[in-house]
């Protein structure tokens, strides 16, 4: 099973910077940018999907009664994300964060918007484990979502809104980005799902076969569950903060399903603490195995050596070459230590059987 490391080490390429100095900081990417924009209300709804150098279309998009959503695809590009916040007055520091994908998640209050900083978990087989940053700009009339690669996570949001058949099209931004976090919980529940079936495969594999493969895997987990839990816990504070939080721009109808999305996180966090304490006890169980099979083959390596101690030493007496040895000049002295080394051997076995040694 392919593994990818799940600490890489970013180069420190701010270090003297002046704070909102903008340089990307994540994992270098060829893909092209793309910004997929959604403009709706209750009656209409417009879709276009363009690319890097018409960046300077999302600034039109803000206006009027209707609402905006702006998906950017890949920050990798300084210069457009920089467009893109000059377009929307948003703040250096915000922009900075945005381009920053080691951010822990986090919810902050610039008045006029909010800033949110999201993980979302990817898991298979092959490829392992990995976290993508999200971030989401919530305005009065506009949600701006910023990720990392092309990825369709939202796809099923903007399908949603395309049909007209939900609540979302009649509410307003804080409503879409209710929508948009359920989804990054929802993909929690999948990755726990997937590494749940792993576990219980490595489960049976450590009664069945256990070996340093067995080990390598177990370690693997542990430090999935570390990274899972690094970005769920904060996350539950940061759905904590919109539902208990006083900003204007999160209505009360909406913190109702906030708090739904609040419950669903907590479920979150308690699927990944029992998944961190059954690897705990999975590798306590794995070392006891070990430890129990060495104690299995000292056992019978102690029970032979036990039983030739006494034969050692009848051979080593008889082979001294002492001349008065008078058992030397015996007819049948050979056959007869031959037959006490054996009435040795058998009767040590059979005392340690009955005393269940072995």
């Amino acid at each position: 099973m392919a593994r990818k490391k799940l600490l890489r080490k970013r180069p420190h390429r701010k270090i003297g910077a002046p704070p909102g100095t903008l340089v990307h900081m994540g994992e270098p990417s060829q893909e092209p940018i793309t910004f997929d924009v959604v403009t709706y209300d209750a009656e209409h709804f417009s879709e276009v999907t363009f690319g890097i150098r018409e960046v300077e279309r999302c600034c039109g998009f803000d206006k009027g009664r209707a609402v905006s959503w702006i998906n950017i695809n890949g920050i990798h590009a300084v210069g457009h994300i920089e467009t893109i916040g000059a377009c929307f007055g948003l703040h250096p520091l915000v922009l900075e964060d945005i381009l920053n994908s080691d951010h822990r998640p986090k919810l902050e209050d610039y008045g006029d918007y909010l800033f949110l900083v999201l993980k979302i978990p990817f898991y298979d087989k092959e490829g392992g484990f990995r976290v993508e940053q999200v971030s989401l700009i919530l305005g009065p009339r506009f949600v701006l979502s910023f990720q990392e690669t092309s990825d369709p996570i939202f796809a099923g949001v903007r399908e949603r809104l395309r049909s007209g058949k939900v609540r979302g099209r009649a509410m307003g931004t804080d409503y879409l980005a209710y929508a948009l976090i359920d989804v990054v919980v929802d993909r929690y529940f999948t990755t726990l799902e997937s590494i749940g079936d792993d576990i219980e495969d490595l489960e049976q594999a450590l009664f069945v076969t256990p070996g340093s493969d067995t080990l390598e895997s177990i370690h693997h987990f542990k430090r999935e569950m570390i990274q899972l839990r690094k970005s769920v816990w904060p996350l539950r504070e940061v759905i904590s903060g919109l539902q208990r939080g006083d900003s204007k721009l999160v209505g009360e109808t909406t913190r109702v399903f906030l708090r739904d999305v609040y419950d669903h996180t907590v479920q979150v966090v308690e699927t990944v603490e029992t998944f961190r304490d059954i690897i705990s006890v999975m590798l306590d169980l794995y070392l006891s195995g070990i430890s129990y099979r060495t104690n299995e083959v000292v056992k019978v390596l102690t029970v032979m050596a036990t039983i030739f101690i006494p034969l050692t030493f009848l051979a080593g007496l008889y082979g001294m070459n002492f001349e008065y040895m008078p058992e030397l000049k015996w007819h049948w002295g050979y056959f007869a230590l031959l037959g006490l080394m054996l009435i040795l051997a058998v009767g040590m076995l059979v005392f340690f059987r009955i005393k269940r040694w072995f």
